[in-house]
């Protein structure tokens, strides 16, 4: 497996420091941030997915607990737009240049407004999709935030 991935290569430009952890990616896996917490033997909440949506239409990126569900409403809210909805998967894939499954919110093709989680900031390290299938970044909730230049707001639908 290539580790080398735009979103490594983004995260080492900005002198971010993270670690790399793979593990071996189920596609079949009722959930994929689930299935990579089992794998690497981490709590579910410590595991961000990283959701590709519009704004007002627009493209728009929310990282969330794997284990949660993301309101729609309040991902809008924390990007200052009227409406939020999920990006289709193929859309996804051609704005990102990632696969679904292995999308990252790290160096993707173009730069859009990111919001993560609040949760992110209570964890000393959290692990977000490295730019392909079975492949996480470990870093720390601030870091990413920052690098991201990420809203941090309760993006929670619970």
């Amino acid at each position: 497996m290539a580790q080398a991935t735009r979103a490594t290569k983004a995260l080492e430009q900005a002198g971010i420091r993270f670690e790399l952890r793979s593990y071996d990616y189920d596609p079949d896996a009722d959930s994929i941030g689930q299935a990579a917490a089992s794998a690497l033997g981490v709590e579910p909440a410590q595991v961000f997915k990283t959701l590709m949506v519009l704004i007002d239409g627009k493209p728009a990126c929310a990282i969330a607990p794997s284990d949660g569900e993301v309101s729609m409403k309040r991902v809008a809210a924390a990007l200052g737009a009227k409406s939020a909805a999920m990006m289709r998967p193929g859309d996804a894939e051609r704005f990102t240049g990632y696969k679904v499954g292995g999308i990252s919110p790290f160096g993707q093709m173009k730069r859009v407004p990111v919001v993560i989680d609040e949760t992110a900031l209570l964890w000393d390290a959290i692990f977000i999709n490295g730019g392909q299938r079975g492949l996480q970044v470990h870093l720390s909730g601030e870091d990413a935030a920052r690098v991201l230049d990420a809203t941090i707001a309760d993006i929670s639908a619970g």
